[in-house]
């Protein structure tokens, strides 16, 4: 099976940075588009970012300038670099990617457990 392991988050001080990372692993054929959504307390999850395999990406509006996606297809892990972190980036961060499959070729979308990061004034 497939499995996506999140690690990264924590409390940091408004102004900070912070890094996560997703590492994929399981019966990986291939992975096509990865990326991070997050969700606040009492609000819809949302996108943060995402990058192609061939390296395009796409940045949400909130977060442009301060927060950079990468990706290793050689080690199936993305990343998410957060400069200063405002107090509104507070949220549980999820992983996602959409993954080929073995044994069955099949394309689906899996997501990590979340990592908190939380952001102090």
């Amino acid at each position: 099976q497939v499995q996506l392991v999140e690690s990264g988050g924590g409390l940091v001080q408004a102004g900070g940075s912070r890094r996560l990372s997703c590492a994929a692993s399981g019966s990986i054929i291939s992975i096509n588009t990865m990326g991070w959504y997050r969700q606040a307390p009492g609000k819809q999850r949302e996108l943060v970012a995402t990058i192609t395999f061939g390296g395009s990406t796409v940045v949400a509006e909130s977060v442009k300038g301060r927060f950079t996606i990468s990706r290793d297809n050689a080690k199936n892990t993305v990343r998410l670099q957060m400069n200063s972190l405002k107090p509104e980036d507070t949220a549980v961060y999820y992983c996602n990617a959409e993954i080929e499959e073995m044994p069955t070729f099949s394309i689906k979308n899996y997501w990590g457990q979340g990592t908190q990061v939380t952001v102090s004034s």
